[in-house]
């Protein structure tokens, strides 16, 4: 039986599984990527007239990371739930 606090755990559990993941491919991503380009030569490519601390780039870059690679895990999570059953279906009449 589904009660309200097994609910919230499950979902509390499901956030965990697409944010956890996520994150650390995120970290892993801006590793990777910063250690070829520097922030403040693509701030100056992309947006010339805003001026930005090499922090903040690096700060933009990673939550861009981030949130590219939550969707990624959320969709993987929606494609992997469960297929309701026949007999989980009501009946039209």
């Amino acid at each position: 039986m589904n009660t309200p606090s097994s609910s919230r755990q499950r979902r509390i559990q499901q956030w965990g599984a697409v944010l956890w993941p996520s994150f650390i491919a995120a970290g892993l991503a801006c590793v990777v990527f910063f250690a070829f380009v520097d922030p403040l030569r693509l701030q100056a490519i992309s947006f010339p007239g805003t001026a930005i601390s090499r922090e903040l780039g690096y700060t933009a870059g990673f939550f861009m990371f981030w949130a590219v690679t939550a969707l990624s895990s959320a969709v993987t999570g929606y494609l992997l739930r469960p297929m309701p059953s026949e007999e989980d279906e009501e009946p039209l009449g």
